[in-house]
């Protein structure tokens, strides 16, 4: 007849993981930052999702911050850089920063560092309306509306259409 596990005196987590174990919380956040740049939220919810407890984790963060392979200040730049190559505006790049749970000062310092919102609109315009510009008023709205859409304020929009004013300016009010 066989004999029973021992059981250790350590409770197991998800999928068998010591959840108290800094060194294979720190070997599964090195293998986690491996693949890509990680924000600390992010790298702490991926770790929690593996079973690792919240204090072994927070020490690890800090651990590795010291040594900087976390950091968010690196992280927020290359999003940034990221999703502006894609044609998002800064709208847009901020709300998903801050979905993320990033701070709101450095978010808005590094949207704010990144100097070229126009010319990433233009780059985006022309991909999906081509050069020329938009001739009438429905052109210009529906050009307008797609700029907003990815994130783009209306004093960016304005510029990169070539309008002085409002967005309608075209429309005279005859009473």
């Amino acid at each position: 007849m066989r004999t029973p596990k021992k059981r250790s005196l350590r409770r197991e987590g998800r999928d068998g993981v010591d959840p108290l174990d800094g060194r294979a919380a720190r070997a599964a956040a090195r293998d986690i930052l491996s693949r890509r740049d990680y924000s600390s939220g992010e790298l702490r919810s991926k770790l929690l999702g593996r079973g690792y407890d919240a204090t072994v984790i927070a020490e690890l963060i800090e651990r590795l911050r010291a040594e900087r392979l976390l950091d968010d200040g690196r992280y927020l730049e290359n999003f940034v850089a990221y999703h502006a190559s894609r044609g998002q505006g800064p709208n847009r790049v901020g709300a998903d920063l801050r979905r993320l749970g990033l701070p709101g000062p450095e978010i808005e310092a590094t949207l704010a560092a990144y100097a070229d919102w126009l010319t990433q609109l233009k780059r985006a315009r022309e991909k999906k309306f081509g050069t020329s510009p938009p001739t009438n008023y429905a052109d210009r709205q529906r050009q307008a509306r797609f700029l907003a859409y990815r994130g783009f304020s209306g004093a960016q929009i304005r510029a990169a259409l070539g309008l002085d004013t409002d967005l309608d300016a075209d429309t005279t009010d005859e009473i």
